[in-house]
């Protein structure tokens, strides 16, 4: 095949950095690829279009095939078309990033396809580019965390304010104010308070908050004023 025929001739592939909240950690799930030249080391969870489909039936197929899950918060991120990133054919990535309650997946899914959890301070080396797309789907998932306030995808329909600051001292990499950001989610209007408690946290115990079935958008301009 000529360098002008491989250029034409390409494969779309949809690309899912799928991300979790489990041991006080966020986490990055990742599977053994399964295509050759790169069968068998680590990779995102991927998977390429079908004639039939668009890219977010792509995303959601891919997504129910390998976790066992559907109508999880999923996003797109970016497109990758390097013509140099995949051997002997032209593959085009549409990278999307998704947050998933890790006690909703279908383990068995998981173990068949030898997926794992791993921290995001030891991702392993990845193929091709999706390192690099590790990192962009990351970062959109911090300016997302400052423009709506999530944690609904990734908690238990019940949570304490510890365990909702925990999940974004997470995402940022840094130890929020508990009295500042108690304040500042209250003021958005999204949580319902619950008149039960949390006797583990403290001796007074802390009350279960949830997100208000209500409020159909989550969305604040820069909930923390992050760049």
């Amino acid at each position: 095949m000529s360098q002008i025929e491989l250029m034409s001739t390409f494969r779309l592939s949809v690309d899912c950095a799928i991300f979790g909240y489990q041991d006080g950690e966020i986490k990055l799930l990742l599977h053994p690829n399964i295509f050759e030249p790169f069968q068998g080391k680590w990779s995102l969870v991927s998977g390429f279009l079908r004639g039939d489909e668009n890219i977010n039936e792509a995303a959601e197929r891919i997504m129910l095939s390998r976790i066992g899950v559907d109508n999880v918060f999923l996003k797109e991120v970016s497109t990758f078309s390097e013509t140099s990133r995949y051997p002997k054919v032209r593959v085009v990535s549409v990278l999307h990033y998704a947050l998933v309650r890790v006690d909703e997946l279908q383990y068995s899914r998981l173990e068949s396809h030898g997926a794992q959890w791993f921290s995001l301070n030891e991702v392993p080396n990845l193929i091709m580019d999706h390192n690099v797309m590790v990192k962009r789907a990351y970062k959109q998932l911090q300016r997302e965390a400052n423009d709506q306030l999530l944690g609904k995808e990734l908690l238990p329909p019940f949570f304490t304010m510890l365990q909702l600051r925990n999940v974004y001292n997470c995402i940022f990499q840094k130890e929020f104010d508990p009295a500042n950001f108690r304040k500042k989610i209250l003021s958005l209007g999204v949580l319902k308070k619950q008149p039960f408690k949390n006797k583990t946290e403290s001796k007074k115990g802390a009350f279960y908050y949830s997100f208000d079935p209500a409020v159909k958008s989550y969305c604040a301009d820069k909930i923390f004023s992050l760049k």
